[in-house]
């Protein structure tokens, strides 16, 4: 028995056709038309599209992002139509893709549906040819999503993990510091574009082209930086790139994006395949990988969450992702601002405008940090986050497209009660 890539492809395209449409009942097809509001220029209007309580501010999209309200009715509405009709979808995740790709600055050939950027991270780690003795190179502020999938190679197959410091205040020093750990045994070099712990905005296309001198795989976790700043993969260069759907890109739980640039596609190794990753195969001895990234993905997939995903970056693509970045921006400096007028505050995210997004971490020696996490978070209804990692003891805020300026002077007067 053997199976080819065209009677499949054939099979899904009649089946679209066979069974009604996904306008059930008169319900409309395409996300960007018709659910996205026309007016999304005015900030007021932006916020009004989230579902979040006015009793709490909510300031930790760096942890997980809140859905708009679009988004929600399309993964709502598919699922419905779905359920009813007992149908898989197929051919929707095949229609999202491209336009996924392109929110992305990439081909659609080039693109894979995960379900977090720790998949895609760990399909990128686990893919690649590596020997014992073999060195890779990660930020010393990777989340465990991007530092455990490395870790684990170092378990199974002794490859050396080497880390560098992220933080800095100009971008040549960041990537010096990279350029000073390579050697003839460097395979693959890994960054955060985004660092979770102190939202320092990594220089990754500079950091791309020291990777291809030094011949080495360059890979981005990029789960701070979707929706939160423009990202042209193209532009910058890198070999892969993964990113989760829930957080500033505002898309479901479970959803993830992974970039294999094409001309490196069969450099990494697929490790969990099935049905729809092949470009056929017989029993026993033939299986020949579909020439896309969509080998990454196999079996039946959750259909409803990849148009949350599409309806997502339509959502965003409408505000215009120069204007989301600006924003964020424009919201971390104010609070920046307001924090440095307060006796003790340290602000951890560095202050250069090229390496910095919508996060600000900051911490301060006259409050044991859970403590003053505990005060903002009970009395001031602030829902915020600690950092722990690498020691920092700080508290981190992430400022995004439903915050205002009153959210951010909420937690500037909230740290100044609290401090006394």
């Amino acid at each position: 028995m053997s199976t080819q890539p065209s009677d499949r492809r054939r099979f899904l395209k009649t089946a679209a056709l066979a069974v009604p449409g996904l306008a059930v009942s008169g319900r409309p097809k395409d996300p960007a038309r018709a659910t996205i509001p026309s007016r999304l220029d005015d900030w007021e209007e932006v916020r009004k599209q989230y579902d979040l309580w006015d009793a709490r501010t909510y300031l930790n999209t760096g942890g997980l992002g809140p859905s708009p309200r679009p988004v929600l009715d399309r993964f709502r509405e598919v699922t419905d139509d779905l359920q009813l009709r007992s149908e898989t979808g197929h051919n929707l995740i095949e229609e999202a893709r491209e336009p996924v790709a392109r929110f992305f600055g990439a081909e659609a050939s080039e693109i894979a549906f995960t379900r977090n950027a720790t998949e895609g991270n760990a399909i990128v780690a686990s893919g690649l040819a590596l020997e014992q003795g073999d060195e890779i190179i990660i930020d010393s502020h990777a989340h465990p999503g991007g530092a455990i999938p490395w870790l684990n190679r170092w378990k199974q197959d002794g490859v050396i993990v080497r880390t560098f410091d992220p933080s800095g205040t100009d971008e040549a020093g960041i990537v010096a510091r990279i350029a000073a750990l390579t050697n003839d045994r460097t395979r693959a070099i890994q960054v955060s574009h985004v660092t979770a712990p102190t939202g320092i905005l990594l220089p990754v296309q500079e950091i791309a082209t020291l990777a291809q001198i030094r011949g080495c795989w360059f890979h981005i976790d990029g789960a701070q930086s979707a929706g939160m700043l423009p990202v042209d993969l193209h532009r910058i260069g890198c070999d892969s790139w993964a990113t989760s759907g829930h957080k500033w890109l505002g898309a479901p739980h479970g959803t993830g994006v992974l970039y294999v640039r094409k001309e490196g596609l069969d450099r990494i190794r697929p490790t969990e395949v099935g049905a729809y990753s092949d470009a056929g195969y017989a029993l026993p001895d033939k299986l020949d990988y579909i020439d896309t990234a969509r080998r990454h993905e196999s079996g039946t997939r959750n259909a409803p969450l990849v148009e949350g995903v599409h309806a997502a970056c339509a959502f965003m693509d409408a505000i215009g992702m120069d204007r989301v970045r600006d924003r964020g921006l424009e919201l971390a400096m104010r609070l920046q601002s307001g924090l440095s007028d307060i006796d003790g505050i340290e602000i951890l995210t560095p202050s250069a405008i090229g390496l910095r997004g919508s996060i600000l971490t900051f911490r301060t020696k006259r409050m044991p940090f859970r403590d003053l996490y505990g005060r903002l978070s009970r009395d001031h209804q602030l829902r915020i986050r600690i950092v722990t990692e690498v020691d920092l003891n700080a508290i981190r805020i992430s400022l995004h497209v439903f915050n205002s300026e009153q959210d951010v002077d909420r937690v500037v007067e909230g740290v100044r009660t609290v401090l006394g």
